[in-house]
């Protein structure tokens, strides 16, 4: 199936690791010019020369913290610099830390808010205006399988990630008659740094072996096994092509069936 990415620029939020490289190289799979962005500068660049090697396309890499506004003007900035447009917008961020609502601090809310809601707001007013010029466009934000169903200990992620929910389904109605789709992925329990974090968290508190942690993940999905961030990233490709022009304002659970609402 050809997904019409060829020509298209896509930006691709915290893509050194995890869920946000895996869409980046399936994008660069594609054909599609990138801007790769995350905190860590050399191993951004290391990440980017291989998609560039191994996908033979143009990458723009750019380090910067998201969280910060300043960060996001340098990295909307460089791509519009470089490329004079972005078509695709990912927005993605490392999950807020685990734990209850009294352990966390109200600068821990603050910092939470940051990563995860101002973060996308500010990418998305970067990007926005040239796509209503242009009359095209895709906005994807990687949320959770928490925005549907909450995940006990993630009260930080529980909270904002169905904030960003919220501001998508609105602009979704604000901007569907530019063309421009809007629509949410929620990764289930996939293998990544992140399931890593929880998992060492988990044994920590319970003090039992991190594989303990993974078998009881495993027990509740009805696939029996882990995602896997190739498995992700082929729904954002999906969604960002021109077969997806009529789908807006959804949001999409891959998670092998843990999700027990019925929509």
């Amino acid at each position: 199936m050809d997904l019409g990415l060829q020509d298209k620029i896509a930006l691709v939020a915290a893509s050194s690791r995890g869920l946000g490289r895996a869409i980046a190289e399936e994008f660069a799979a594609e054909g599609a010019t990138l801007v790769m962005c995350a905190r860590g500068d050399e191993e951004l660049q290391r990440v980017a020369a291989q998609v560039r090697e191994r996908n033979g396309g143009r990458v723009l890499a750019v380090a910067a913290d998201l969280a910060d506004p300043r960060g996001v003007d340098a990295v909307c900035g460089a791509a519009l610099r470089e490329f004079g447009r972005v078509d695709i917008l990912v927005t993605n961020a490392g999950g807020p830390p685990p734990g209850p609502f009294e352990s966390h601090t109200p600068e821990a809310w603050r910092a939470a808010y940051a990563l995860t809601l101002e973060s996308t707001v500010n990418m998305v007013r970067a990007v926005l205006p040239g796509m209503k010029q242009r009359r095209w466009g895709r906005i994807l934000n990687v949320t959770s399988i928490a925005v549907k169903q909450p995940v006990q200990d993630l009260i930080l992620s529980n909270s904002l990630r169905a904030a960003v929910t919220g501001f998508a389904r609105t602009l979704a109605n604000e901007v569907g008659s530019f063309n421009i789709t809007v629509n949410n992925m929620l990764p289930g329990y996939t293998r990544t740094a992140r399931l890593d974090q929880l998992a060492k968290k988990i044994a920590k508190t319970e003090n039992v072996d991190e594989s303990k942690a993974e078998e009881r993940w495993t027990s509740e999905i009805p696939m029996r096994r882990l995602g896997e961030p190739p498995e992700f990233a082929a729904l954002a490709a999906f969604l960002a092509s021109e077969r997806a022009s009529y789908i807006t304002a959804q949001s999409i659970a891959v998670d092998g069936g843990w999700i027990k609402s019925l929509v």
